[in-house]
């Protein structure tokens, strides 16, 4: 009896701990990210996730992302398993929109080039989802939204010409659309410098593209979100227009872009949606550009959204791709947990030394390559001195792949260790024996290791060639933290859409934060910069005074401010 009540307690205790969640996330989201099997050129393999719809169903939520073959559930916004349906009526679906209507899941997807139905089900989980036959012709980018009195409409639009568009929905006639067409807003990149093409939004010739519009309703005010310039730059990004009527008029909100994130490790946040959870917190996911081996790589984030006194919508993008806590941790939920980046230009040795600086570079576009990949490779990074070690992501890089669609029972194995000396090693994260599909792989330690060095040996991987193009440590340093950036100064160009911003290099720090904002109490965006004094700010709206600052960072922490610069 004593020993059968030994083996009990054991269960116990394992399964708590195998179901244990973790406090923090970290962008972008790890999830086993669908091979394409349409748009490829030259037939090259990639890996994509985009322009997520995501949905809360009898508390619980699902994700629909482009061209997935299924979608994804979770309980907590934090961990996702993919579902694949019974019936599924569109292999190739673009750009899908959701929504949660009279204990069902409603379900539509874009075709420019043929007609657009409605899903439903009342069983995702399952997935016998059930079809309600055409009820529009070539659109793209759907946005399906049912108000409070039961009146149902369609928004949609993806060009860089036509506006966002809008009809009401018979709902007694199977959703079947009205007859009238109302044209909500277009980009004005005249005015708005965010809308502009480009990476760094430094395309003179082309115009942005306007798509993905998602309506969110709160407090009795319509807020039209949508995406500017183009999925495949750095400053891909989700603005807003707000109205008391969902079919307009809309005005364009004071602050925007509300959803942009266009420097650090990986970069934009545009085409998403948001859901608001059964705690009343709202959240965003959108859309990264990765962009190596076809421009319509990408990953899928997620950032707080939140609404100001003035009814402002905005979110926190600072520091958007180090941990933060998750939808899960009550009190702080969404908040910068104040780990920092120890990994950043650090010393690495491998087996393979070719490209190795690439491990450690904050740039999601280089890799390294290792030469072999029967399980053995390794490399170990040198912090250079004794640190808090609290988090490490590891984001595998897809090189030459030759794979397509979606395969069963892929996984990512390795063994992480740590030592003090360098020569004594003990096991840090085991995953030897997983069975997971982690190509964006982060893992919270359930506590702090004070470590010097951290080594990664791969076992196992699902790509024909183990490729990595960042392993990044997260944790606290012991040193002093930057002191305040000096000489800092702005001056707004003859092209009132542009700042050029400039300060003196810092020899004690990693990086900075450029944040701005209409109000000096209204700061909500920011630009991580990397290795430079100066930076070309192409963002601003040429019809507003903006307010801006700056902040330095390294491996101990964030230094304050600087002054604020009123900017007429």
């Amino acid at each position: 009896m004593l020993r059968l009540l030994t083996i009990l307690l054991t269960f116990v205790s394992v399964s708590a701990f195998a179901q244990r969640t973790a406090e923090t996330y970290c962008n972008p989201l790890n999830i086993d990210y669908t091979y394409m099997i349409y748009n490829s050129q030259n037939d090259l393999s990639y890996r994509s996730g985009a322009d997520p719809a995501v949905v809360e169903f009898r508390g619980e939520y699902y994700m629909f992302v482009t061209r997935s073959l299924g979608y994804w559930h979770s309980t907590d916004l934090l961990n996702w398993d993919f579902i694949q349906p019974e019936k599924w009526y569109f292999q190739g679906c673009n750009a899908p929109a959701t929504h949660n209507y009279k204990d069902s899941v409603l379900y539509v997807t874009g075709d420019p080039s043929g007609s657009m139905s409605v899903l439903y089900t009342d069983n995702p989980k399952k997935g016998d989802w059930k079809i309600v036959p055409a009820i529009l012709n070539n659109l793209q980018d759907p946005d399906l939204f049912i108000d409070d009195d039961d009146q149902a409409y369609i928004f949609w639009g993806s060009s860089n010409q036509f506006p966002i568009r809008g009809k009401k929905l018979d709902k007694n006639k199977r959703f079947i659309a009205e007859k009238n067409t109302t044209e909500l807003f277009s980009l004005n990149q005249e005015i708005h410098g965010w809308e502009r093409f480009g990476e760094n939004h430094s395309d003179t010739i082309l115009k942005g593209y306007m798509e993905g519009a998602w309506l969110t309703k709160h407090k009795e005010t319509y807020y039209m979100m949508y995406a500017a310039p183009g999925t495949e730059f750095n400053v891909y990004a989700d603005g807003v227009y707000t109205s008391k009527n969902p079919l307009g008029p809309y005005t364009y909100q004071a602050h925007n872009p509300v959803v942009y994130k266009p420097g650090g490790f990986m970069n934009g946040a545009g085409h998403g949606s948001i859901v608001k959870t059964t705690s009343g917190a709202y959240w965003h996911f959108g859309s990264m550009a990765l962009s190596v081996n076809e421009i319509w790589e990408r990953r899928l984030c997620m950032h707080p959204v939140f609404f100001d006194e003035d009814g402002l919508m905005y979110s926190n993008t600072r520091f958007g791709d180090y941990p933060h806590y998750a939808p899960n941790s009550k009190e702080k939920t969404g908040k910068f947990r104040g780990w920092m980046l120890l990994s950043y230009n650090k010393p690495v040795k491998s087996s393979s030394p070719k490209g190795i600086e690439n491990l450690t570079d904050e740039n999601v576009k280089t890799f390294w390559l290792s030469e072999t990949n029967t399980g053995g490779e390794w490399f170990t990074i040198d912090l250079e001195k004794p640190m808090d070690v609290k988090a490490i992501q590891i984001n595998f890089h897809d090189y030459k792949s030759n794979m397509y669609g979606r395969y069963k029972n892929l996984k990512h194995r390795y063994l992480i260790e740590y030592s003090v000396d360098g020569t004594n090693w003990k096991s840090l994260i085991d995953k030897s024996n997983s069975f997971k599909d982690t190509p964006n792989d982060y893992v919270e330690l359930d506590q702090a290791c004070k470590t010097r060095f951290i080594k990664y040996t791969n076992i196992e991987v699902p790509t024909p060639s183990l490729a990595i193009s960042d392993i990044r440590i997260f944790g606290n340093a012991s040193g002093k933290a930057p002191s305040t950036v000096k000489n800092f100064s702005v001056e707004r160009l003859k092209d009132r859409r542009d700042a050029k911003i400039s300060w003196k290099q810092m020899e004690d720090c990693q990086g900075y934060n450029i944040i701005w904002g209409i109000a000096p109490d209204k700061l909500y965006n920011s630009w991580m910069i990397y290795g430079k004094n100066e930076h070309l700010l192409k963002s601003l709206d040429s019809d507003k005074t903006y307010y801006i600052t700056i902040e330095a960072f390294n491996e101990n922490g964030i230094s304050k401010t600087s002054q604020v610069i009123e900017v007429k």
